[in-house]
Parts: structure tokens; sequence; C-alpha cells
């Protein structure tokens, strides 16, 4: 089997190399890939947004399946334009990716098929938006409905800030289009996780728990990032609250999707937040997360490449997915100004010191010039280790990071910290 992989960021470095583990893909393509994905993958510089070249180059090349990692591609409709030339992609098309790129048809999809979500308004107006944040307690939360890489949500916490928020998204447009429509919604407090699953239209698996870290500082304190980091599973969460996940959340947007005549296949993520009242879902994605999916793929025991053919073919009841008894702990290395503007070009130094028996090195923003490999962008490198315990995964990965440096390197010391507390609490 031959297999693409879409992308070039740390989540498609950890779908290249669990693919790399499958007996059956005897070749791997990435475009546009990065330099760690470039050990275990035949690059392709071709970039994301480039369909019809990358559509051409799975003919070509004869790709019997290729995997969307980031969103935008598959926002646009990539897996429409692949399926169109009979290509076999795993990802779902532009009308299922609407549960991401749409905040509002994604709030309003919850409203109509009772999946438990923060109460909202939707507008299209700056001075209604506005008028209507002035009649609500704060805090609250302000929403670009476009995409927005992780930066268009913002928490207000009175209404001089949501003025603001509001300007800049809908009159300044600093997000562009995809701040035309804001959701405003009710701020919820609680624990945060990440719910994945498999999706091929008619049946939906969850795939271990994981929990991010989006703040950029420790104690979830400073700005939202892409995230910080993340670990699998989350060991605090019982069997009946799985369950409960299940029946109250994946259930009844499947059941939703086929309702509205939309085919999901591929990975829906839900965000949810615990609250006192219940899981609630804060965002839909359609696609791995990032950087759950370096927490995530590393404890998954099942052929990766298997999974992908059954959900294509409609059969993934059929298919036993089995996990490691290990957890894993992601931790980010960021480069300096990060969330915001930030440097780039810092030479990385220690990575031929870790050994592969230690853990995982999945490259995020890195290059090569002149044979030195160099940071290109805000999240540089993301360092996975496991463990049979949490607390060992997350000493192993520190002990990971200590090796590595680049200037201005900045990351959060209390990855995974959370799940240790509130387990042994």
């Amino acid at each position: 089997m031959k297999v693409l992989v879409i992308g070039s960021g740390g989540r498609e470095h950890a779908l290249v190399w669990k693919l790399s583990e499958s007996p059956q893909v005897k070749k791997l393509y990435c475009a546009p890939g990065n330099p760690g994905i470039a050990g275990i993958a035949e690059i392709a510089d071709i970039p994301v947004e480039s369909v019809r070249e990358l559509v051409t180059f799975a003919k070509t090349k004869k790709i019997d399946l290729t995997l969307v990692g980031p969103e935008a591609p598959l926002a646009g409709g990539i897996a429409d334009h692949f399926q169109g030339e009979g290509l076999a992609i795993f990802g779902p098309t532009k009308a299922a990716a609407q549960l991401e790129s749409s905040k509002v048809f994604a709030k309003d999809f919850m409203h109509k098929y009772h999946i438990p979500t923060a109460s909202y308004e939707n507008f299209t107006e700056y001075n209604e938006a506005l008028a209507f944040t002035r009649t609500l307690s704060y805090p609250l939360v302000i929403k670009a409905s476009g995409l927005a890489a992780g930066k268009g949500a913002v928490i207000v916490k009175d209404s001089q800030q949501a003025s603001s928020t509001l300007k800049e998204m809908m009159v300044d447009k600093i997000l562009g289009p995809s701040g035309q429509n804001v959701v405003i919604e009710d701020y919820l407090e609680g624990e945060e996780l990440s719910l994945m699953a498999f999706c091929d239209g008619k049946t939906m698996v969850p795939m271990h728990l994981a929990q991010d870290h989006k703040q950029l500082l420790d104690g979830d304190e400073g700005p939202n990032t892409g995230g910080m980091g993340a670990y699998s599973p989350v060991p605090f969460i019982s069997e009946s609250q799985l369950q409960d996940f299940q029946e109250k959340i994946l259930q009844p947007t499947l059941k939703g999707l086929q309702k509205e005549g939309i085919e999901y296949k591929g990975v829906l993520y839900a965000g949810l937040m615990l609250t006192p009242s219940g899981p609630k879902v804060l965002e839909f994605n359609c696609r791995f997360g990032d950087p759950e999916a370096q927490a995530v793929l590393p404890v998954l025991e099942t052929d990766l490449a298997e999974i992908c053919q059954a959900v294509l073919e409609g059969k993934l009841d059929q298919l036993k997915i089995v996990w490691k008894k290990s957890f894993a702990t992601c931790v980010v290395l960021a480069s300096s100004g990060y969330p915001g503007s930030y440097e780039k070009g810092k030479e990385i130094r220690g990575l031929e010191s870790v050994r592969d028996d230690e853990g995982l090195i999945f490259h995020a923003g890195t290059r090569f010039l002149d044979h030195k490999l160099l940071s290109s962008g805000g999240r540089v490198l993301g360092v996975t280790a496991l463990g049979n315990t949490l607390e060992q995964s997350i000493e192993k990965a520190y002990q990971l990071v200590d090796k590595i440096y680049f200037e201005g390197m900045q990351y959060r010391t209390d990855i995974g910290r959370k799940g240790v507390t509130r387990t042994s609490a």
C-alpha cells in the first residue's frame, strides 16, 4: 500500500510515524512534510492548499490512501476533489467539515440535535452583537465563526473587553473573513478534555481521551495557544463517564449527521468541558488534534492503516481497536514570542543525544539550512514519552526536554500534572 499524508506539523509527523509501523504500508509520502518526517517518508514539496497538484501527485504515484492532517484543506473540500477522481482519502467532505469550519453551523447543529453545549447567539452585525453583550453577565466567550488557527475564541471579562474584541473581529477584520460572523456564548468552567473518535458514517469508535494544555504558561495562565502539550489516557475519567460521553455526545452527533444527509468519514474531535451539570461540547474539529495526536497515537496498538481502510469501507464495526496499557505525555517546545510574533532560525541542538528507546521527537516547525536544523514555527518540537504510569511518562518526557536546546525555547513544566493531581485527590 502507498500512503500519502498531507500536512507539515507535529500531528502529521505523528501520523507518518504511526503509519510507518504498519506492515501494509510499503511506501510513505508526505506533502509538504518537514525535516523530521523526511527521515521516514519521501517528501513532496506541494503546499496543502494546492489541491489540484495533490490530486495529480496521488494519481501519478498510484497512492492507495491519503490522510489529511490540517483543517484548512478539509474545510476547502479536498476530500470531495479526491473522491471525485476515484482516490481514497481519509477525512470528511466539505459539508461534514462545517462542524469545524463554521462555529455557527456547529452551534446550530448541537442545538437542533440536543447535544449539550453552552447557551449562545449568532451575529453578523457588529452593533447587534455589541448591544447583546451589554445584556449579559461576565465572563463570556466570543468566537469567530470561521477557521482561525486556534486563535478565534476569546474569553472576555467585561463589556469594554467585549467591545474591543468584537471591533477587532467584525470591524477591523484581524481574522479576515473568519470573523465576519461571531458566536457569543456563556463561559463554561470545569475540566477540559479532548475526545477524538474514528467515524465511518455508520459507527463511531472513541479513541483514548487526551487532555490538552492550551494556555502558554504553567497553571493554565497566559494567552491561548494552539496547544502546549497533552497526555493520554486521562486516568480520572471513569468507564461510566466514558459511556456518558458516547450516549450524550458521540451518538447524537452521528445520528444528527445522518439526518442531515452528511456521511462523515474520518476523525471527529469533540472538545469537552466537564461542568457541574455534565459534559458540554466547547467545539468540534474535523481531524486529529494537535498536540493530542502526539500523545494518543503512541498508545494506539492497532494498525492505523487498517483502521483507515475500515473507515473508508464502512466496516469500523468489524474491527476491534486495541490500546497499549501505557500512558503518553507530549511536551511542546515553542519559540520565543509565541503565540504572538515569534523568532525563527534558531539552531536546535541535542536531538542526536536522544535514543529511540527514550521517547519520540515530533517536528512541528523546523527546517534544514546549511546542514543545520533550525526553528521555523511557533511550536517547534513535540517531545513525547511513554510510561507504565502517567507520572512515569511525565518524568521521562521532561528528561528528554532537558537534552534539547534552542535560543528562546519556552515550554510548560506542568504538562500532565493535573491528571496526576485529579487522580490522587
